[in-house]
């Protein structure tokens, strides 16, 4: 069965919005007394929002009644929204313009799997709405990753079957999410990080269409 579709994460992907994610969930931290790193920020990588705050929670040693997590997780993501509002085409990650190119030369269609809510947000400030076939974020999914809810109903969407797909992810939950789904999966970033994907690269920037479809056909 050939490859017809990749399907792309968005977070440290196609952009870098990791940094403030971080920067918000480190304020809402701080006004309730406590402080997270960055190491502990890489954990939440591909977490849904509520699940984040819980484990933020957790790591604060606060147990909150359901109506003040909803509360404060709407006020973090006030702040993530007035940082990532500023984003523009800059802030695309080295070498996915180019890649994009030669998906579509290659004649694969696309999908977006993401968690977050504010995926379509995101890709309208940076310029890539039309770069995808079919956008599936967090308000489409009622699972987050590592459910493999959000990819294969891009799969779906698209009319391909899970073994037609590649997915790209950076994050630990995503690539679970994917191998789940039954996809091929190319995970970004650290090969000790990223032990069940089934090629690794550091990013898209240097990486062909070609070596990819050699990979996973």
């Amino acid at each position: 069965m050939s490859i017809k579709a990749f399907l792309f994460d968005l977070d440290g992907v196609i952009v870098d919005t990791a940094i403030y994610h971080y920067q918000a969930w480190r304020r809402l931290a701080n006004e309730l007394g406590f402080d997270i790193s960055g190491e502990f920020n890489e954990g939440l990588k591909g977490v849904s929002r509520m699940e984040s705050l819980d484990l933020i929670l957790a790591h604060g040693g606060l147990t909150l009644p359901d109506e003040k997590k909803i509360e404060l997780a709407e006020q973090k993501n006030g702040w993530y929204l007035e940082l990532v509002s500023r984003m523009t085409s800059d802030d695309i990650l080295p070498g996915v313009a180019t890649f994009f190119s030669q998906v579509r030369k290659a004649g694969l269609q696309t999908a977006l799997g993401s968690v977050s809510k504010n995926a379509p947000l995101i890709l309208e400030r940076i310029g890539m709405t039309n770069a995808f076939d079919a956008i599936i974020d967090g308000t489409k999914i009622s699972k987050g990753k590592p459910d493999p809810e959000v990819f294969l109903k891009g799969a779906a969407e698209l009319e391909v079957s899970p073994a037609e797909c590649v997915v790209f992810e950076d994050a630990v939950a995503g690539v679970e999410a994917g191998k789940r789904g039954g996809m091929f999966v190319v995970g970004l970033g650290l090969p000790e990080m990223l032990t069940k994907a089934d090629l690794v690269v550091p990013s898209l920037d240097n990486l062909t269409v070609d070596e990819v479809l050699e990979k996973a056909n």
